[in-house]
């Protein structure tokens, strides 16, 4: 099963200029909890897959709203001129089809 068919929502963003940001928001507890738990969505997935250092990838559980969270460093700044997204809203690709068993 991918990802995408036990979410209602998988975005990235802006977090300021520098950072990235991956909002991971699921259709149930059992599904928000079957990811949670098997650290599919680890720093090291995270760091391997957009190229950053582990130390600076942060994952964020929020059971509440049945959610997960990723931070990252951006590799370039929001508004550079090499920069080809500016609001950080096309970087959200390889968690929607990460695999989930």
């Amino acid at each position: 099963m991918k990802l995408w068919e036990m979410t209602r929502l998988i975005r990235s963003k802006n977090a300021g200029p520098f950072e990235l940001t991956f909002d991971i928001i699921f259709n149930n507890t059992a599904g928000y909890e079957k990811v949670r738990d098997a650290r599919v969505i680890s720093t090291q997935w995270v760091a391997k897959t957009y190229g950053v250092d582990e130390a600076l990838v942060k994952v964020i559980d929020y059971p509440a709203a049945k959610a997960i969270k990723v931070t990252i460093p951006r590799p370039i700044t929001s508004g550079d001129v090499l920069d080809s997204d500016v609001y950080g809203g096309q970087q959200h690709g390889p968690f929607v089809d990460l695999e989930i068993v």
